[in-house]
Parts: C-alpha cells; structure tokens; sequence
C-alpha cells in the first residue's frame, strides 16, 4: 500500500547527504594526500576513487533535492579531523565515515518507503553501494591486525 511520500522530511534527509557527500570529496582528497609508506600508490588511486564517487552521488542527490522543488546548502557536513595520518588510521576514519553514509541512506529509505518507488530504487541502490566500501575498507584493515 503507497502512502504519501513525506517531502519535508525527504527534502531534508536530501539535503544532509548531499552535505555528507560533499564532506566526502574534501576528506578523501585529503587522505589521497597524506598517505605514505610502500602501498602508497595503490591507496591513493583508492581515495581518488572514492573522492570521485562521493561528488557523483552529491550530485545525483542534489538533483534528486532540486526536482523536489527543495534548495541545496553550499555547506558540507562537518569533517573530523584526529591528525592521525597513518593508513591503519586514515582506514579506520574512513570506515566511521562510510557507516555515517550508510545510515543516513537508511534515513531516507525509512522516510520514502512504500512512498515512491524511484527513491525507494534509489536509496537502496545508494545502501548498498555504502554497504560495499564498508566491507572493502573492513577486508583492507585486515592486514594491519
């Protein structure tokens, strides 16, 4: 049974990932920059990546946001900063941020579900994409147990 898609609360959520996401390209560009050490080609080209990705999914989002009729803030989420610089460190950080995306999709699932089937489709395919940088994160921690 559809119910009523809730735009308030949808055009909020957006607009909080769309921040996340954006918080998302500063923080891994700056891992990209701080990794040291013998692997560090590989893992640089990792945090390129997920740079990369996390401005495509701000802008997906954003244009979600502004089909709705809702505005998008030029802000970005908070961005913690421990000055820890190791990869073990810049992994474990990262892997705190991916959880964060992954919930904040989950809140958006909760608020459009059996409402809209377009971001119904949207937010788990944007779960599930969360879902599989934490397990990619989680196996590259491994090595460092």
């Amino acid at each position: 049974m559809m119910k009523d898609l809730n735009l308030e609360k949808t055009i909020d959520v957006l607009k909080s990932i769309m921040e996340f996401e954006l918080a998302g390209v500063v923080r891994y560009t700056h891992y990209s920059l701080m990794v040291t050490g013998p692997n560090r080609i590989p893992i640089v080209s990792f945090f390129k990546a997920q740079a990369t990705e996390s401005l495509l999914h701000a802008q997906q989002v954003g244009e979600i946001l502004t089909g709705l009729e809702g505005h998008p803030s030029q802000k970005i989420a908070a961005i913690e900063e421990t000055y820890k610089h190791s990869v073990r460190d810049i992994l474990e950080e990262s892997l705190n941020h991916e959880k964060t995306a992954l919930d904040l999709y989950k809140d958006l699932l909760d608020i459009v579900e059996n409402a809209s089937v377009y971001l119904e489709e949207f937010a788990r395919t944007m779960i599930g994409q969360e879902e599989l940088h934490n397990i990619e994160i989680k196996k590259m921690l491994r090595d460092f147990s």
